[in-house]
């Protein structure tokens, strides 16, 4: 009977402890979520490109970054609004990403090779603005 006792007191502590370490690994985590939150970024730049299309390949392309958390590209304003972790990466690297997919951003021209990939609606003029008005060129 002692032994059955002894037992049952045993595998009641191991539950005990085991409940308050599931505790503590559930409020650590909160914690970390919440720091990663303060090192977000929000940007917004000018990228090349005609249709909806062109909106999912670039949108692809910039969530594509590790550390990119939300990618818009506004098909009239030729616009693309990015938000991201700073301590993951940084503006070049989303830029250089879009370019690599065809699309010219401000700072990066878009791959020769990846532009001449796109289908034919997706093929914008080069000289095309970039505005942040919203203003049809």
């Amino acid at each position: 009977m002692n032994k059955v006792i002894l037992s049952v007191a045993a595998i009641v502590a191991i539950g005990l402890t085991s409940c308050k370490n599931e505790t503590k690994k559930v409020e650590e985590t909160t914690t970390m979520e919440v720091s990663k939150e303060m090192a977000m970024t929000d940007l917004s730049f000018g990228v090349r490109g005609n249709c909806g299309m062109c909106k999912n390949t670039i949108e692809k392309a910039a969530n594509g970054v590790e550390g990119v958390s939300n990618a818009n590209w506004d098909v009239d304003k030729k616009k693309i609004d990015v938000s991201f972790d700073d301590t993951k990466t940084n503006a070049m690297a989303i830029h250089n990403a879009i370019a690599a997919s065809g699309y010219d951003t401000e700072k990066v021209a878009g791959s020769e090779d990846a532009y001449n990939s796109l289908p034919g609606c997706c093929k914008y003029d080069h000289e095309m603005m970039m505005n942040q008005s919203g203003e049809k060129e």
